[in-house]
Order: structure tokens, then sequence, then C-alpha cells
């Protein structure tokens, strides 16, 4: 259970890191162009999404043989949430949302969620204990 918090704990503050600094220092322009942001964003709902997010990450971490293969395979866990995450965010807000360029929009979407991602494989990794690659 220990690691499973660390993991979440982790992942919250990787993706508030990243996704902080993103939205309100590197990015702020961009994120204050959308026609579709709030003012105020609401804080809690996202730290309740990270929360979920880092949960199920570590779940499925866990139980899946990645766990075994290194820092290499807690990278490519943490990717493959990624992509499914990143993915909805770049397309189908792209598609519901009236956000002017495709270009800027997926570029920053997309360096984010790789620095995002590889910090929380990174984290995940640690959190495991950084167990190095099984020999067979």
């Amino acid at each position: 259970m220990k690691h499973h918090l660390l993991a979440v704990a982790g992942y919250v503050i990787c993706t508030f890191a990243v996704q902080a600094t993103s939205h309100f220092a590197i990015n702020a322009d961009h994120y204050a162009a959308l026609p579709y942001m709030r003012a105020e964003p609401l804080i809690p709902l996202g730290i309740l999404s990270m929360v979920i997010q880092g949960a199920v990450l570590s779940f499925l971490y866990a139980r899946s043989d990645l766990r075994g293969e290194g820092v290499m395979g807690a990278l490519i866990a943490a990717w493959g949430i990624g992509a499914v995450i990143v993915s909805y965010i770049v397309l189908a807000e792209f598609g519901k949302y009236d956000i002017p360029d495709f270009a800027s929009w997926a570029a920053v979407e997309l360096s984010a969620g790789a620095v995002q991602f590889s910090l929380i494989g990174i984290a995940l990794w640690l959190t495991f204990g950084g167990r190095l690659r099984r020999t067979a």
C-alpha cells in the first residue's frame, strides 16, 4: 500500500509541477487566448483527476511485467498511460473546442505531456524500489 500511495503522490507532484508551469508560466499567453478557459480554475477537480490517474497507473504498473524491466519498464508504463491522456487532450479537445491553431495546440500539449510522463515514469520506478532489469 505504501508504494501505491507514494506513486500517487509522485504522479500528482510531477503532473502539477509540469502542468502548472506550462499553464501559468511558459505558455500562459497560449492558454489565455483560448475562449473556453475559466478565469479561476477549479484546482480541487484537477487534483482529484490526478489522484485517480495516478492510482490507475500505480495499480496497473504494480501488476505488470514492466515492473521488472527497470527504469525503461516504468517509462513505458507511464508513456502508455500518457498516450491515452495526451491523445485525448490533443485530438478530442481540439475537436470539441474552438481552439484557433492545431499546430501550436499540439506542440504545447505534446511537449508538456512528454516531459510530464517521462518524470512520472522515473518517479514510478523510484517509488517501486528502482529495481534493475531481471536476468533470465
